[in-house]
């Protein structure tokens, strides 16, 4: 009987490439990234596929008929036209859990970096400028973290590792807005639920956690940032399409509010001359929440035996919570 062929179009270590030849025929393409043409013209005999970008919409089903199951190396499964996917019963599989821990010690980064001002007050540094007239005294003053009020949108198992960081080792006063109470989170970390207008209010620093779906696009703007403090800090590590980022660049500009620490962006990679990146309140970062070493070989890993457990049902696979009626359930 003939292995499976799968299509893998992320660079991954060669246990997570042994995972998948032992059950399936692995093809790699020479040159990646693969373009749109080229990838709809080479599909058609591909039963799995392993991304964490490619759009998977009408178009590649059609030219993938007999694609069973798309692995996406992220926990985000944006680029899934879930709609296309259900009718034709292709499931979609993400890497939950690995990564929880480490996006949120890249909250605190961001959360830490924007309040003390460290990338605007290293730059200072570096230039020679301390010491100079007007640099230093309450020119170098930020903002505590420890103590402050934490308002985290969107209480999801990386919302919960934020909670966890700020209430046991910062001290932090939690608030959290959703769609659903957290029970467990009020409990272990003394979390309160808020409306999203009164989370904006109360707020020393607003994090962003929400996964992108048509409802969450753009769901912070002008007159989110105008309910906030004006010394609030600003934190988005989930996607930058939930927020309108000239509102934002308004609101930092104008000291509306007091700093931001962003991770992703409306458009990625974020071109160079975009406003946001002249603001010296503005902690910038490529995209790395989940950036180390040891969390993207889990990622790999992952992603390895969602594939080939898709396709072989032969053991418990991450299936998102969208599809999974197409298995009967999944590991989740």
């Amino acid at each position: 009987m003939a292995m499976p062929k799968v299509l893998v179009l992320k660079p991954l270590p060669e246990e997570a490439k042994r995972i998948i030849r032992e059950r399936c025929e692995l093809i790699e393409p020479q040159a990646n990234p693969v373009s749109r043409e080229k990838l709809l013209e080479g599909i058609w005999e591909v039963e799995g596929l392993l991304t964490n970008d490619v759009r998977i919409d009408s178009e590649l089903l059609n030219a993938a008929s007999k694609l069973r199951i798309v692995s996406n190396q992220s926990v985000g499964y944006d680029n899934f036209d879930l709609g296309a996917m259900r009718e034709r019963g292709v499931i979609g599989t993400h890497t939950p859990f690995v990564l929880d821990d480490t996006v949120a010690d890249l909250v605190f980064a961001l959360m830490l970096a924007a309040a003390r001002r460290v990338p605007e007050l290293d730059a200072q540094v570096k230039q020679g400028k301390w010491g100079e007239p007007g640099c230093g005294g309450e020119a170098h003053y930020g903002m505590d973290v420890h103590h402050a009020t934490i308002g985290i949108v969107g209480m999801g198992r990386i919302g919960e590792a934020v909670a966890r960081r700020a209430s046991l080792g910062f001290g932090m006063n939690v608030l959290y807005s959703g769609r659903s109470r957290k029970p467990v989170a009020e409990q272990a970390f003394g979390a309160q639920f808020r409306t999203l207008e009164q989370l904006l209010e109360q707020a020393d620093f607003v994090v962003v956690l929400a996964p992108f779906t048509p409802e969450t696009a753009n769901m912070i703007r002008a007159e989110h940032f105008g309910r906030m403090k004006p010394s609030a800090v600003f934190i988005n590590a989930s996607r930058g399409q939930l927020v309108d980022e000239e509102a934002l660049e308004a609101a930092l500009r104008n000291r509306q509010i007091f700093a931001a620490g962003l991770d992703v962006y409306q458009r990625e990679p974020v071109k160079a001359g975009h406003p946001l990146l002249s603001l010296p309140n503005v902690v910038t970062l490529p995209h790395i929440g989940s950036a180390t070493a040891k969390t993207r070989y889990e990622m790999a890993m992952t992603a390895a035996n969602n594939l080939v457990g898709g396709l072989l049902n032969d053991r418990p696979i991450h299936i998102v919570p969208e599809l999974r009626h197409l298995r009967g359930g999944g590991l989740e």
